[in-house]
């Protein structure tokens, strides 16, 4: 089963774990317009692998995509998307094929829209103020 932990639990274990790993399951346009967790104080970078594209369709390549970018599954994997919606399935997706200790971010990387709609304010890494570009 797929733990969530929170957007700081996370980034203590990025920092702690020298194999623990972010898996940012976004899409190419969220990690250009938008940002993408800066894991330099750790001295790692994410591994950014998409999980669906932008129709919805889920990548069929996901996990080959998650052995090439150099995954195992003995390795901590921190998975994150906007909000943590799709980084659980992605999780769990993970762990089904044998990667043992996979996490999801909750909050993902903008959180939960507030009362007027803006992201990045209620929860998730930015509003936790955690480093990012």
């Amino acid at each position: 089963m797929v733990d969530d932990v929170s957007p700081k639990l996370a980034w203590e274990a990025l920092l702690a774990e020298p194999g623990a790993q972010l898996v940012d399951v976004r899409t190419p346009a969220e990690w250009q317009h938008v940002g993408v967790p800066d894991l330099a104080r750790a001295g790692k970078q994410p591994l950014l692998v998409s999980w669906q594209f932008p129709t919805g369709a889920i990548n069929p390549a996901f996990l080959d995509e998650l052995r090439k970018a150099g995954l195992t599954p003995g390795q901590s994997a921190y998975f994150i998307c906007r909000s943590g919606v799709r980084s659980l399935a992605a999780a769990q997706c993970a762990e089904a094929a044998g990667y043992a200790a996979c996490f999801n971010v909750a909050g993902g990387f903008e959180g939960h829209p507030d009362e007027r709609g803006r992201r990045g304010v209620v929860d998730g890494w930015q509003s936790e103020g955690l480093p990012w570009t």
